[in-house]
């Protein structure tokens, strides 16, 4: 099981935010389609997590236009401690996504919420940080750091090393979003920073 110690941000003007991610921290770059859907038991019951089962059909297109497609399934227990997500993350990649969906539908699972992200990824001492556009939400720049527990300590460095890098990129902490997407996208009227 992952841990993920991660922020997202709103972001005003991502091709400044994108010209210095490709040139001022020289990171090497992968272009990203990620197509969510959030599926849900008819009958929900305590102990499944409320944040559904996650079907994630992702493209990623290296800088020589190599690519490769998967499936990931995941789950995970959400919890935000001081404005940065803290996750236990379970996840897994299938061959067959529809005969996945299949399986789900006959234990009783409907599809829910979808999302689409799009845009680039890269990885930056140990950080991940993607720039990416949610269709009807905007652009975001999300940092994550994978950890293998979640101590108070692990936590607070994780933070402090996720909070340094985004002002680094020139983003006020006012900007996180501490909402998950699925919220944002649920929400009446839109989600505006």
């Amino acid at each position: 099981m992952n841990i993920e110690i991660e922020l997202k941000a709103w972001v005003a003007d991502p091709e400044t935010l994108r010209n210095t991610l490709s040139t001022g921290l020289s990171l090497v770059s992968r272009a990203f389609e990620k197509e969510d859907t959030y599926w849900y038991p008819t009958l929900l019951t305590g102990s499944f997590p409320p944040s559904g089962i996650r079907i994630r059909k992702e493209t990623d297109t290296d800088a020589q236009g190599g690519f490769t497609r998967q499936v990931w399934i995941n789950y995970k227990t959400k919890e935000l401690r001081e404005g940065i997500e803290v996750n236990h993350e379970r996840e897994f990649s299938v061959s067959d996504g529809p005969l996945f969906e299949d399986l789900l539908r006959r234990l009783g699972f409907e599809p829910g919420i979808g999302k689409h992200k799009q845009g680039w990824a890269w990885d930056y001492e140990g950080i991940t940080v993607e720039l990416a556009q949610v269709a009807g939400l905007g652009w975001f720049v999300e940092l994550e750091i994978l950890g293998d527990n979640d101590r108070p300590e692990t936590v607070a460095a994780a933070r402090t090393r996720l909070l340094d890098l985004l002002h680094r990129l020139g983003i006020d902490r006012d900007k996180i979003e501490p909402r998950y997407y699925t919220e944002l996208l649920t929400r009446p009227g839109g989600a505006l920073p």
